[in-house]
């Protein structure tokens, strides 16, 4: 149904931004797309399925994410800050190696084998029931999250004093740092933050999707492709193409139909036989994945910036 799927996209679009924001605002502070960033995504999700083996799902939901806030910050102390004086090439092979040290680090606690990351008994249940069809509270729930998060960014970043310090350093950190502000410190807690918001991602996707050690490899080629489409460190841009990006996946995945099947119902009889005649039978629900690096594709030729970025990719 197109309420279904268009509740789906939305809440898929949202996680997306979840994890984009986060990565928009590291790179634009700091200039690094970092490749460990969907790695800190599945951290959140296994911390979140650990404490709520051993405590509760609720306390999870906030002790999780501060965990990997707390990692993401101390890769940045100790890590990135000391391999910044080498270049961008450096930065970006050490993220990537990182990403590879956290996935071993996983198998190694939890195996390689999904582990039993349940949804909380307190929201399963359905939320409510449209054409005989039912729809999770928990999915419900999750979106609700990822809104009040996005909410509660846009107004720190617009309204408080910590959002004008960020802003300021992102385009003027010399001058922050005349005004008495640590803008090493700045840039740690919002690398921190970035952390923090993959790792709540992760805690409430958990359950909902499949916790496995290959899990940072499933999001982590999309979320390039969000941030890049988006604009690189344009936050607006962002979240117009996780949920542009999330609408068009989960709508394109429903719809079983091929460019034979629209030739058939208009009459017209294929006019390739042989080597390309199955073309004609892929559906679009085939090439659905395939839809948002086609997108990537087509921003990088005709607009590098993206949709709202200043920056070139």
């Amino acid at each position: 149904m197109v309420i279904f799927s268009t509740l789906n996209g939305v809440l898929y679009g949202m996680l997306l931004f979840l994890l984009a924001s986060g990565l928009t605002l590291i790179f634009s502070m700091m200039g690094v797309l970092n490749f460990a960033h969907a790695s800190f995504y599945m951290l959140g999700a296994y911390f979140g399925f650990q404490i709520s083996q051993w405590l509760d799902f609720w306390l999870a939901l906030i002790v999780a994410p501060v965990l990997v806030g707390l990692i993401g910050a101390g890769v940045e102390r100790w890590g990135l800050r000391t391999v910044h004086r080498w270049g961008h090439v450096a930065e970006l092979l050490f993220t990537f190696g990182l990403a590879f040290v956290i996935e071993e680090l996983v198998q190694m606690i939890w195996g390689k084998l999904p582990v039993d990351y349940r949804v909380p008994p307190a929201l399963d249940f359905p939320a409510f029931t449209l054409f005989e069809t039912t729809y999770p509270a928990f999915r419900m729930f999750m979106l609700l999250i990822s809104v009040a998060i996005f909410l509660v960014l846009l107004l720190i970043l617009t309204r408080s004093r910590v959002g004008l310090i960020i802003q300021a350093s992102l385009s003027h950190p010399h001058m922050v740092a005349a005004l008495g502000h640590d803008v090493p410190k700045v840039f740690m807690a919002v690398f921190g933050v970035g952390s923090a918001l993959a790792g709540i991602a992760g805690v409430i996707a958990g359950p909902a999707l499949v916790t496995q050690p290959s899990m940072a490899h499933v999001l982590g080629p999309i979320l390039f492709v969000v941030v890049v489409f988006g604009g690189l460190g344009s936050l607006s841009g962002a979240f117009i193409a996780s949920l542009l990006i999330g609408l068009i996946q989960t709508f394109a995945i429903a719809i079983n139909y091929s460019l034979g099947d629209v030739l058939m119902a208009l009459g017209v009889t294929r006019p390739i036989q042989g080597l390309l005649n199955d073309l004609w039978q892929v559906t679009v629900a085939q090439v659905g994945p395939v839809i948002p690096y086609l997108m990537l594709v087509l921003i990088l030729i005709f607009r590098p910036t993206g949709l709202m970025g200043t920056r070139e990719t």
